[in-house]
């Protein structure tokens, strides 16, 4: 019984973080030798996955792409966290080539998107990225003098890095507004790149194609955004000074 409790809190647990990887445990179990078992079938299920996601209206971003919109990390990657829906995908695509030709050598980084099937599947810890329309994006980043860090973020998954400013809200346990000042100090000390993070925005507030953004109010005073769609996500919802948030 503890042995068939384990598994199930395994599949869950690679479900919840992966989506498919509870279905490559399950699988795996079938075998003698489980690990490889489960690395096979879950490496299988990902690729599938790249496949037959767009017959559901959902496409991925790869990893090895190398033009101006990539993936911060391969690890949303091997998670299966880079999916979207294709018009989402475009519109990413034009303001990363807008930025870059004002801007040439920027890369645009792409943190969570969603994942590649079920509308209404929680991609975990978000409120939301369960329906292949939103996806997060890195702000760009500068060295004291403000020359450009090309495709750098302060922390490894570009989470959690925030950038500190006044706020209204007030603390509360029940809230997913993490400050983790104790992880602060560990980050790199780049600042914003005021010109780059603007010209995004912009480009992304004037594309019809776009319902809302999520950006801290601070920043966006700080970095002279104006715009309905820029939106505060509220104080029960994760900071928006380490990512920007964009929807249809």
């Amino acid at each position: 019984m503890p042995r068939l409790f384990l598994h199930l809190l395994g599949i869950l647990t690679l479900t919840l973080l992966t989506q498919i990887g509870g279905i490559a445990w399950a699988l795996a179990l079938l075998f003698r030798r489980r690990l490889p078992a489960f690395a096979g079938l879950y490496l299988g299920l990902t690729v599938l996955a790249v496949w037959t996601a767009p017959l559901l209206g959902r496409s991925a971003l790869s990893c090895f792409e190398t033009g101006p919109l990539q993936m911060q990390s391969w690890v949303y990657c091997a998670t299966n966290r880079n999916y979207a829906a294709p018009e989402l995908w475009q519109v990413m695509q034009e303001a990363a080539a807008t930025v870059e030709a004002a801007y040439p050598g920027t890369q645009t980084l792409v943190l969570d998107a969603g994942f590649p099937f079920l509308t209404g599947f929680p991609l975990l810890p978000h409120l939301s990225h369960d329906d292949g329309e939103k996806i997060d994006l890195a702000y760009y980043y500068a060295d004291a003098a403000g020359d450009y860090y090309p495709g750098q973020t302060r922390s490894p998954l570009g989470y959690f890095a925030f950038e500190q400013g006044e706020s209204n809200c007030p603390d509360h346990w029940l809230s997913l507004r993490w400050d983790l000042a104790w992880l602060q100090p560990l980050w790199k000390t780049y600042g914003l790149d005021p010109a780059r993070n603007r010209i995004l925005i912009e480009t992304l507030v004037d594309d019809r194609r776009i319902g809302k953004i999520f950006v801290e109010p601070h920043l966006q005073e700080s970095l002279g955004l104006t715009g309905s769609k820029i939106r505060f996500q509220g104080c029960r919802a994760a900071r928006h000074d380490d990512h920007i948030h964009v929807q249809l």
